[in-house]
């Protein structure tokens, strides 16, 4: 076929996002930018491409909207467990449980990765960091045995799912253009493949530095900075302020979202139960969450319950914002890519509509291998290097685009290709190698060298990587 100017810009634009990811820069900008040239060339018109920006941001809003509610509203629902003591109390008794390093380390990766999952790594590090960490320093596990393990459970095996909340599939199943369902399915298999390598080998690397149990690591930790202090103390007062239906509210959460984890699994696996596709399973969870958020305002306090729901609302799409606003207009060039959504963009027809980055992928499908193992590891490749920016997630959009081009030309499911760059996107720019990520809040908590965890972690994370990517071929 014949590819037009705005095909070779569309081209250039995705060659320096990709660009200005390596030198670790912010690539909202330059998406803007190209967003606005891709328009201009494609229409002919300076000020349709202006619109064009505008258009393409709107259009990514509204898909993507879902997912800043399910963030909104599972973070208000936390706000409301914290001014009830209730997010402590669900992990006090694990505490019980860390007799000795070996214990403590499995203990915390569980931990981590159940919080991760519901609520994302955010609420997880500073919880487990107060929590956790001191009675694991204790029990003789390493301080950077104890950041590994939140670093591999959270930011890499849970985050890279995002099974349960779905942000993460969702945002690249759109830009692939196809349902999320199976890309969740698939990313949650290699999440786990990925995840049980990299934690047995990085238990294995640890196993021989974990000492007996004793007080004198605890205090040497706690003399080594002062990185915790203010976070013992919020802890301490926490506790003062624990509500007397904090115990409550610390059964009642888990049970619900067991629950709902149980029919979720039924309704995929029996005929009995209506089936969960696409964003449904999110919304059970974000509907539930709702309610939990009302009644635990009420027990907090009644007569003030409306103005705190409203209140943990407003925090909750706040954080929404914060966390996932960059990704819109960085979402909005990719989806230019995309036929029925540039016609949205373009307020053209569906007939009339133009998928440049299909229409590249097939001008060039000459010179593409076609293996599956070469494009999978080609994916995963693009994956990490988009995750070079320390986000995870800016680059989602870029790899579903890619998979949902490249899958039928090289005879792989897009869904699986999909999944396959969201692992390499997530576990490199998530939190586990980029040291300017959220792996720095991991490593302060921890009082480890930030760049040690990232040396630490390395080969556990691209043997996973490289395993599951294989794996998922296989199996898929």
């Amino acid at each position: 076929m014949e590819l037009t100017a705005a095909h070779w810009m569309y081209l250039i634009g995705t060659c320096i996002i990709i660009l200005t990811m390596l030198f670790r820069q912010n690539v909202v900008v330059p998406s803007i930018i190209v967003t606005f040239l891709v328009g201009w060339i494609f229409t002919g018109s300076f000020i349709a491409g202006l619109q064009t920006i505008f258009n393409a941001s709107l259009v990514a809003a509204g898909e993507l909207f879902n997912i800043f509610l399910i963030i909104a509203i599972m973070t208000a629902l936390l706000h409301s467990l914290k001014s009830l003591g209730s997010d402590q109390q669900m992990i006090t008794p694990f505490q019980q449980v860390m007799k000795n390093g070996h214990i403590s380390f499995w203990v915390i990766i569980f931990v981590t990765y159940a919080i991760s999952l519901f609520f994302w790594p955010t609420p997880a590090v500073p919880l487990v960091g107060a929590l956790l960490i001191p009675v694991a320093v204790r029990s003789g596990l390493p301080p950077i045995g104890a950041a590994i393990a939140i670093s591999l459970a959270g930011q890499g095996m849970a985050l890279s799912s995002d099974y349960v909340i779905q942000i993460a599939p969702t945002l690249t199943a759109t830009a692939a253009g196809i349902d999320v369902g199976p890309v969740a399915d698939r990313a949650f298999v290699l999440s786990i493949i990925t995840g049980v390598i990299a934690i047995v080998i990085a238990y294995l690397m640890l196993k021989k530095h974990i000492l007996k149990p004793s007080n004198t690591h605890l205090i040497n930790w706690e003399n080594s900075g002062q990185i915790n202090q203010q976070l013992q103390e919020e802890a301490e007062v926490g506790k003062e302020k624990r509500s007397k239906y904090s115990l409550l509210f610390a059964i009642l959460i888990p049970i619900t979202f067991l629950i709902i984890i149980i029919y979720m699994a039924m309704a995929k696996f029996s005929d009995a139960i209506p089936s969960i596709e696409g964003g449904t399973g999110a919304a059970l969870i974000g509907g539930a969450s709702a309610i939990l958020l009302i009644v635990a305002s009420v027990f907090k306090n009644a007569r003030s319950s409306l103005n705190i729901v409203s209140d943990n609302l407003v925090k909750g799409f706040v954080f929404a914002f914060k966390a996932m606003g960059p990704v819109i207009p960085i979402a909005g060039f990719f989806f230019i890519g995309s036929g029925e959504l540039s016609a949205k963009i373009f307020n053209t027809g569906a007939e009339e509509s133009t998928s440049f980055l299909f229409d590249l992928v097939v001008a060039g499908q000459q010179f593409i291998p076609e293996s599956p193992y070469i494009a999978g590891l080609g994916i995963l490749l693009i994956g990490a290097i988009t995750g070079l920016d320390g986000s995870g997630f800016s680059g989602l959009p870029l790899v579903g685009s890619l998979s949902g081009a490249l899958g039928d030309s090289v005879g792989v499911d897009v869904a699986t290709l999909s999944a396959i760059g969201q692992m390499g996107a997530i576990w490199v720019g998530g939190g586990t190698l980029i040291a300017w990520s959220s792996l720095v809040a991991v490593a302060g908590f921890a009082k480890v060298p930030v760049m040690e965890l990232v040396r630490k972690s390395f080969f556990p994370v691209i043997i996973g990587l490289i395993i599951s990517t294989i794996a998922g071929l296989i199996i898929f």
